[in-house]
């Protein structure tokens, strides 16, 4: 199991837009340069967040609006727009136990509420930290640089 790169990637392009907006016009070839990819990559994460509502990207002059305030974006916000899940669970069991096997017919009970419980917390957890505390984590991390 891993949460694909997309997922930070994405927080990076909302850092960037937040740091940069004022001074720098936030493009695709922009944020590629920050992220260190391709700027295909970073216009098809654009149009996943956008699909999900949380920014407004100007075509042509360029430029990428956030479209809620910071506090409410929640890194789960984020998760659910670039890598939701397959059918609604993390965990993707493996495909028919043997069910000969005590083991394999009874791995289902075994796991599955555990597997819930975990993907659930994990779920829970990334509810509670928002863009805003990226941005105040930038500002602090700016302030000890200069």
């Amino acid at each position: 199991m891993q949460i694909s790169s997309r997922f930070t990637i994405a927080l990076h392009i909302f850092t960037c837009v937040n740091t940069f907006k004022d001074d720098y016009k936030v493009t695709s070839d922009f944020l590629a340069g920050s992220i260190n990819t391709n700027p295909v990559i970073i216009r098809k994460i654009l149009t996943q967040l956008k699909n999900a509502g949380l920014i407004t990207v100007a075509r042509g002059t360029g430029g990428i609006t956030v479209n809620r305030p910071l506090s409410e974006i929640t890194f789960y916000d984020v998760y659910q727009a670039i890598d939701p899940v397959e059918n609604g669970d993390l965990f993707h069991f493996h495909e028919a136990p043997n069910p000969e096997c005590p083991v394999g017919r009874n791995i289902h009970r075994l796991l599955d509420e555990k597997l819930k419980e975990i993907q659930n917390s994990m779920e829970n957890k990334m509810k509670e930290y928002t863009l805003a505390d990226l941005h105040v984590g930038m500002q602090e991390i700016l302030a000890e640089e200069s």
